[in-house]
């Protein structure tokens, strides 16, 4: 949801909220002022009556309310004594409405030449029910009509302040690091906008100078081992070469030779892992995984041939992916040399591919491997010093980097699945 529809619900919401605390204050206070106004009519009323009653003694025999506001009738002292004046609401029948209708009435005593009487007095009220049911329609208007403003408003007021920010974020979209020379200037006359775009200039300016300077430092430090090392191992390979060496000699030496090409290995590993977090590799194509594969398996041959590992390939569908060809083979080759590294003799490498779906498992130590940390940088399992425990690591940035899906399961088999999305 975008900021403006996101903030246009909350207000919406609290827009809401506030009409209906209001509506309940509204309509407690109005009641209280109908109420007020009609106990002072019914005051008023009761006084003129009495007056009346002064003069013409006719209307104290009017007992019932027939087609009158008012009844009286004579009561004891002791009872006249008992009565207080009295507002209170009560139903009365209405001829007119032919229903039973609300009607606020005073109950109160008065005396005459001494006898006393008790009079009620009425007056017709609103009702209830139809002043909320008013009150309750005119509100869910009035909180459309501002609803429907806020909308409008919101469509093409406030996306018109707003578009100098749409603006720094779409070139935030389009930015590269080492691509993207510079971001335009954002013109506008809200400060928040030009603090904005001059904070994001600066980031992405120091972002680029170390980017840059990390690229380089990575590439100058591998080239820099990279000759020294190569040179030892000539060197050394040409001194293996030699007949003057005894056995023990000539140990020490393919020891050192190892670790040199270890180290070699270790090196170019880690350039091609910084490249890949670092996204150097910008091009990317419609590459077919099963032609990938078959190939790797292919070449792959020899050496599993030489494990007594046996490789089974099935294809139930035809996977492709937009990616760069070259981390392409690199991801699905780390998979299955790392399944037949880690296998026992007279082991089994399956693999199976799918519309959407890459699966590789393998035979191989009896117990599941620790999925927390199966991906990590240099980590090894017990026993094994020859690994420089990066292949995984490297399939895991690639997956990364192209949002595939990797998953571990072990059933008696290690189990590797690879979403394509």
């Amino acid at each position: 949801m975008k900021l403006l529809n996101r903030s246009l619900v909350y207000f919406s919401i609290a827009l809401f909220l506030i009409m209906t605390v209001w509506a309940v204050i509204f309509y407690v206070n109005m009641l209280d002022e109908v109420y007020d106004s009609l106990d002072d009519g019914i005051s008023n009323e009761e006084l003129l009556i009495i007056q009346r009653a002064q003069k013409d003694t006719t209307i104290l025999n009017h007992a019932t309310f027939n087609e009158r506001n008012y009844s009286i009738k004579e009561i004891d002292l002791q009872t006249a004594m008992k009565i207080k004046d009295v507002y209170k609401d009560t139903m009365m029948y209405m001829i007119f409405e032919e229903q039973m209708e609300p009607v606020r009435m005073l109950s109160t005593a008065f005396e005459r030449e001494g006898k006393f009487y008790e009079l009620k007095v009425i007056s017709s009220m609103v009702e209830e029910d139809d002043l909320i049911e008013n009150l309750f329609w005119s509100l869910v208007g009035l909180y459309i009509i501002l609803v429907t403003s806020i909308i409008l408003i919101n469509n093409i007021l406030l996306k018109k302040i707003w578009h100098p920010f749409y603006q720094i974020l779409n070139q935030l979209k389009t930015y590269r690091l080492g691509k993207t020379k510079e971001i335009e200037t954002i013109e506008t006359n809200v400060s928040e906008f030009k603090e904005l775009d001059m904070a994001v200039k600066e980031l992405l300016n120091h972002t680029d100078e170390t980017f840059n300077s990390q690229k380089q430092f990575i590439e100058n430090a591998s080239h820099e081992l990279q000759t020294p090392l190569a040179i030892a191992i000539n060197k050394i390979e040409l001194l293996l070469d030699k007949n003057d060496l005894n056995e023990e000699q000539s140990v020490s030496i393919g020891q050192s030779l190892a670790l040199l090409q270890r180290l070699t290995n270790l090196n170019k590993t880690l350039l091609l892992l910084s490249k890949i977090e670092n996204k150097q590799f910008i091009e990317k194509e419609k590459v077919s995984l099963n032609e990938i594969t078959q190939q790797i398996i292919n070449d792959f041959q020899d050496f599993s041939e030489f494990k007594e590992i046996e490789i089974n390939f099935t294809e139930n569908g035809v996977l492709e992916a937009e990616m760069n060809p070259y981390l392409a083979t690199i991801f699905i080759s780390n998979f299955i040399k790392n399944a037949i590294v880690h296998n026992i003799p007279n082991g089994k490498v399956t693999v199976n591919i799918s519309n959407s779906v890459l699966t590789i498992s393998n035979t191989g130590k009896p117990e599941e491997l620790d999925k927390e940390k199966i991906f990590n940088r240099f980590h090894k399992e017990h026993g094994e010093q020859n690994n420089t425990g990066l292949g995984l690591s490297i399939v895991k940035s690639i997956a990364n980097l192209y949002n595939f899906k990797v998953d571990y399961t072990f059933d008696g088999q290690h189990c590797f699945k690879i979403e394509v999305k």
